[in-house]
């Protein structure tokens, strides 16, 4: 029994170990240099959208934990059978990156910070998609389109104001990077007008 015991604790290390190594391997990376001198935010734009994003925890993606936290939120995501839930899930996951990137930013650990933003914005399209098949199957998707579109104009605020801590060279990537929020709004928007729907203030109308 001892053995087995062993053998078993053993491969569980192993395995962790593993985990670890592929997704670092296949993790991008970037590198930038940070500003010389921040410049200040912007004062054109004096607003705050009604969304709050989630406590990161402890663990974030410059801890060499954070791969196994990453591991589990995708079987997390892969184990659940409501696109809903998947559509929910998504969306939380961009919300913790968005807030662990910008918490690594203002630590001026440029390179992990933008890399956290920009892979944590994509999931915000996948909140799109699995909405949408949601819909397509009869679920009702009304309380989470609202707190979709509220996310978008929020992670879009979030990336304007952090704009100026950003390198010169990182800015285009940044500024691409917004396309997920914005196409996130706009699906959302879509969708609460065909429903007849009232819509959050979007303060970044005309632009």
């Amino acid at each position: 029994m001892k053995k087995i015991l062993l053998l078993i604790g053993v491969f569980a290390v192993a395995f962790a170990v593993l985990t670890v190594s592929i997704l670092e391997s296949s993790s991008v990376s970037y590198q930038f240099t940070s500003p010389a001198v921040p410049a200040p935010l912007p004062n054109a734009k004096n607003f705050e959208v009604n969304y709050i994003l989630p406590f990161v925890g402890k663990v974030l993606p410059d801890s060499p934990l954070w791969p196994l936290k990453a591991t589990r939120d995708r079987i997390w995501y892969a184990i659940s059978s409501s696109p809903l839930r998947k559509a929910e899930l998504a969306l939380l996951f961009s919300d913790k990156r968005l807030a662990a990137g910008k918490q690594l930013l203002e630590e001026k650990k440029i390179d992990i910070a933008i890399s956290t933003i920009t892979k944590g914005e994509k999931y915000l399209e996948t909140a799109v998609e699995e909405e949408i098949i949601a819909r397509s199957q009869g679920f009702d998707t009304t309380l989470f389109l609202n707190k979709l579109i509220l996310a978008s104009l929020k992670h879009r605020e979030v990336l304007e104001n952090l704009m100026p801590m950003v390198p010169e060279e990182a800015k285009p990537l940044i500024v691409k990077t917004e396309d997920y929020s914005k196409n996130a709004y706009k699906a959302s928007r879509d969708a609460l007008n065909s429903k007849g729907l009232p819509l959050p203030i979007n303060p970044f109308d005309g632009d």
